[in-house]
């Protein structure tokens, strides 16, 4: 479980959250929505221990991210995969390298035969078998997150976040990207928590959806409530990002 309890962060002058309070139960697949710059992002560093609240903490299997020591602390992000919103792919390694990383960045005892393997099977699972020897280059956009998916699941992880997963891909791919997530989340029982702006992901993969306005979460319900809203400020929101 993911709880997040009265969280404040500022940049200089910029306060972003104003008061965030979330729960995520484990299996949950909830999507964050938002303006730009409502701090959609900045909560997910948080969750990952990346940025230090101001005021109030998030916990993950109850412990308290910002109490944790710098061991404690790498050995809680071993729980976690992340998708990068750009893919983050290293284009002068292949594939396999870059899907297999985290295994090398965390010294894992497995052999490199073993390895192969496990890259081998996280490929196969997002629809990319075969692409071990290719270079990021040669993939196409909608290849890359799958890539990019493969490597956040190369750890087993208990938790993904996804930072805007179909961002800058064509409405077919971001189906394909929509339908992958839903279908590893019912597959691995994973917690999954999603930042975007796409409204189509909304009514694809959550199961709830919590949507952050003036630094706190002005909603927190099910895609159906929050489509079927009479509220003006979320009737507003979804109108502009469905333009």
């Amino acid at each position: 479980m993911i709880e997040i309890n009265n969280l404040y962060k500022s940049f200089d002058d910029n306060e972003v959250l104003k008061g965030i309070d979330l729960q995520i139960d484990p299996g949950e697949t909830i999507v964050i929505i938002g303006s730009s710059g409502c701090g959609k992002s900045v909560l997910l560093k948080h969750i990952v221990g990346l940025l230090t609240p101001d005021e109030g903490n998030v916990k993950v299997g109850g412990q308290i991210i910002d109490k944790l020591n710098q061991n404690e602390l790498y050995e809680l992000r071993k729980k976690f995969g992340f998708l990068f919103q750009g893919s983050a792919l290293f284009d002068s390694m292949t594939v396999e390298e870059n899907v297999a990383l985290p295994l090398v960045e965390t010294k894992n005892t497995q052999s490199k035969k073993e390895i192969e393997k496990l890259v081998s099977e996280k490929l196969e699972l997002v629809g990319l078998p075969g692409t071990q020897k290719v270079k990021p280059a040669e993939l196409s956009g909608g290849m890359k997150k799958r890539a990019a998916l493969a490597r956040a699941l190369i750890t087993n992880p208990e938790y993904i976040l996804y930072d805007e997963p179909t961002t800058g891909l064509d409405p077919i791919m971001s189906n394909n990207i929509d339908n992958l997530i839903k279908e590893l989340s019912e597959k691995l029982n994973v917690t999954s928590v999603l930042v975007t702006h796409d409204m189509y992901s909304v009514k694809n993969v959550a199961s709830s959806v919590a949507m952050i306005y003036d630094g706190k979460i002005y909603f927190h319900g099910s895609p159906d409530d929050l489509l079927n809203s009479k509220d003006k400020i979320i009737v507003d929101f979804i109108e502009r990002t469905c333009k």
